[in-house]
C-alpha cells in the first residue's frame, strides 16, 4: 500500500497573528524614527539659536570697534531702553558712516533683542535723517509698511531684559549716572567710555537662557576695564 504524505500549512489563525506581529514591528519603527527625526529637529533648532546668539554678540562687538566720532554728531548715546551709535559703514571709510541701534522690544507678543541700521550715510544732515530714523524705529514707526524702518532691523534672541554698564575712571557704573553725559544721557562724540558691559537676559526655552555677559573694551584706552 502506497502511503501519501500531506505538507502542513499555515492556518488562518497563523496568518493573523504573524501579519499582527509584523503590524507591531512596522508601528515600533516608525514612532523610533520619529523619535529620532524629532529630536535631530530639536538639537538642530538649538543650534540655530545658539548660533544667531553668538552672531548677535559679535556684530554687537564689531559695531562698538567701529565707532566713529565726528564733529556735531553723537557717538554713543544709551537712553535706558536703547543703544544708538554711530560706526563706519561695513564697505570701509570711503562708504561714510552708518547708524545703528540696538533695543529690546515686542515682536509678534514676545520681547526680542533686535538691531536695526542705516544705509551709508556721507553729510551731516543725512546722518541727523539716519539717527531720527532710528529713533522712529525704537518708537515703531513704519511697523505696517512694507518700505518702513522695520524692514532694516534683525531679530536676534527673546530677551527677559537688558542691562549696560559703562566703564569710567576705573570703575563700572549706570551710563546715565556716568561722569561726562548730559541731561538727556547723551554721550558726547569725544566722551565714549573705556568700556561697555553688555548683560543680557536670554528668555527661556533658549539652551542658552539665563544671563549672558559681553565686556567691550575700547582700544588704546589707560582703563582695564
Amino acid at each position: 500500500m502506497r502511503t501519501i504524505y500531506r505538507s502542513r500549512g499555515f492556518t488562518l489563525i497563523e496568518l493573523l497573528v504573524a501579519l499582527g506581529v509584523m503590524a507591531l514591528m512596522a508601528v515600533m519603527g516608525w514612532r523610533a524614527l520619529a523619535g529620532m527625526q524629532q529630536a535631530m529637529d530639536s538639537n538642530r533648532e538649538h543650534a540655530d539659536a545658539v548660533l544667531a546668539l553668538d552672531a548677535g554678540l559679535s556684530q554687537w562687538t564689531t559695531d562698538l570697534d567701529a565707532l566713529t566720532e565726528l564733529p556735531q554728531t553723537r557717538t554713543l548715546e544709551w537712553d535706558g531702553r536703547t543703544l544708538r551709535l554711530t560706526r563706519r559703514a561695513a564697505a570701509g571709510d570711503s562708504a561714510g558712516v552708518q547708524v545703528v541701534a540696538w533695543t529690546r522690544a515686542e515682536r509678534e507678543g514676545r520681547a526680542q533683542w533686535l538691531r536695526w541700521q542705516s544705509t551709508p550715510v556721507r553729510t551731516r544732515e543725512e546722518w541727523t535723517s539716519a539717527w531720527a530714523a532710528a529713533d522712529a524705529w525704537v518708537q515703531g514707526a513704519g511697523a505696517d509698511s512694507a518700505n518702513g524702518v522695520r524692514t532694516r532691523e534683525v531679530r536676534i534672541a527673546a530677551l527677559d531684559q537688558w542691562q549696560l554698564y559703562f566703564y569710567r575712571g576705573g570703575a563700572w557704573s549706570n551710563p546715565l549716572s556716568s561722569a561726562g553725559s548730559n541731561a538727556a544721557g547723551a554721550e558726547p562724540a569725544a566722551n565714549v567710555p573705556d568700556g561697555v558691559r553688555l548683560v543680557l537676559t536670554v528668555s527661556q526655552p533658549h539652551p542658552l537662557a539665563g544671563a549672558v555677559t559681553r565686556d567691550w573694551a575700547r582700544a588704546n584706552t589707560g582703563g582695564t576695564p
